[in-house]
């Protein structure tokens, strides 16, 4: 059975070949602190589960303490331009049959691993998505290289070029999730439920669908992620006040839930892999400041997408 171990087996595996291609890329000035900040996340991956949580406490610091020194961008040897430029136009919109694989593999995986009696054989059901997702990524990997022939260390190549250009935000997601579960062991759900209840009477069902979206939203605002708001806005309003109390639907809410924390997510320059690396990377003339162009241009759709939570939610969730 494949279960999430293998999982993070192969992702430690994949950081682990970022940290030695950095450490022999000598056009990076910086290799060094990229070799020590990819190397320790591999380790975290392919050894935190026997390293307690001293010895997982103590790699996060590390790369904390890497990152604020800051990473350097390598200039790695893979396919040219033309040569990418002429794959690409010898087989136009068939380039994007690899990319469809991944959540093709995803869907059935998952549906496989749960809704057959085999599945579960294969796939660890507790899992399903996640390690469906691994698989995906590898099979639309293994085609592309059967297909394209490019170069053997191209993949690789290709995913440190990308890797290096967004940086220490690449892992933000992993950081601010395992943050809000610190949240969520420190009480701090209870405590924003009580200011909630102090400053918004939630003796509505109304009320209080709007209170946990739009709670969603600015905490994810201020978090910059969505994962780390949803324990503490859960715990706080969306599992005692929406579920328990008015009987909404759990899965329809926490799902909603999450959506309306996105909404934050396309609002906030603390995504910064979401919204200031592509300001970056498109040499935005205001990529410098807290609404660059890529924020401004998401909050039209963000406010609107919010309000459509909040409608979905008040529908859905509870049973008339």
């Amino acid at each position: 059975m494949i279960t999430l171990t293998h999982a993070y087996i192969v992702a430690g595996l994949f950081f682990a070949a970022m940290s030695l291609l950095s450490a022999l890329d000598a056009s990076n000035r910086r290799r060094i602190a990229n070799f020590l900040f990819w190397g320790m996340l591999a380790a975290s991956f392919l050894a935190g589960g026997y390293l307690g949580d001293l010895g997982n406490g103590l790699l996060a610091l590390g790369l904390v303490a890497v990152a604020t020194f800051g990473l350097g961008e390598g200039k790695p040897q893979t396919t040219t331009p033309e040569q990418r430029r002429e794959s690409a136009m010898r087989r136009g919109d068939a380039l994007f049959l690899p990319a469809l694989i991944i959540p093709a593999v995803a869907l059935g995986g998952t549906l496989i691993a749960k809704e057959t009696s085999w599945g579960p054989l294969l796939i660890d059901p507790a899992q399903a998505t996640l390690v469906s997702l691994i698989l995906g990524a590898l099979i639309a990997v293994a085609v592309a290289m059967l297909w394209l022939r490019p170069p053997l260390i191209a993949p690789f190549q290709e995913a440190r070029r990308l890797i290096d250009a967004v940086g220490w935000a690449a892992i933000l997601p992993q950081m601010l999730a395992s943050l809000g579960a610190v949240f969520l062991v420190a009480g701090v759900g209870e405590q924003v439920g009580r200011v909630f209840g102090e400053f918004m009477p939630l003796d509505n069902i109304t009320i209080a669908v709007i209170a946990y979206c739009v709670g969603m939203a600015l905490f994810t605002i201020i978090m910059g992620n969505a994962f780390a708001a949803f324990p503490v806005m859960t715990a706080a309003v969306g599992l005692p006040i929406v579920v328990m109390r008015f009987g909404g639907d759990p899965a329809i809410v926490c799902a909603i839930g999450m959506l309306a924390g996105f909404c934050g997510t396309l609002m906030t320059p603390m995504a910064a892999n979401f919204n200031v690396v592509p300001a970056n990377l498109l040499e935005l003339p205001d990529r410098k400041s807290p609404l660059n162009g890529v924020i401004r241009a998401q909050i039209p759709t963000a406010l609107p997408l919010l309000l459509a939570n909040i409608l979905l939610m008040r529908i859905l969730a509870f049973p008339q």
